[in-house]
């Protein structure tokens, strides 16, 4: 499995539009995808604005390049992603899951 870090951030004003997006657009979008598994959005104050890290599943590399379609380092973000954040990251992190401790419940 690997992991697929990304970071946007937004103003205070603008705080639910990114959420909003990934729920109604992004997530429809990756459940659509072969070997993707799962995703995380969370968010934190920082300097005055809203941090989202978001961190998605993947089964595998490939799966990843099949989502990028180009270079897998390069960040995915729709218009109305970038509508919703002052900047982001323009490249990703992947990491591979060396253990998996999740607990059922």
């Amino acid at each position: 499995m690997v992991i697929r870090e990304w970071r946007g951030r937004a103003s205070q004003a603008k705080a639910d539009a990114y959420p909003a997006h990934f729920r109604n657009v992004v997530l429809p979008e990756l459940r659509g995808m072969p070997g993707f598994l799962g995703a995380y959005l969370t968010r934190r104050e920082l300097n005055g604005n809203i941090e989202f890290l978001v961190l998605t599943r993947w089964r595998s590399i490939d799966a990843i390049q099949d989502f990028a379609r180009g270079d897998i380092e390069e960040a995915v973000v729709e218009p109305d992603a970038v509508a919703a954040l002052v900047e982001f990251d323009a490249t990703v992190q992947h990491y591979e899951v060396i253990e998996d401790a999740r607990v059922a419940g």
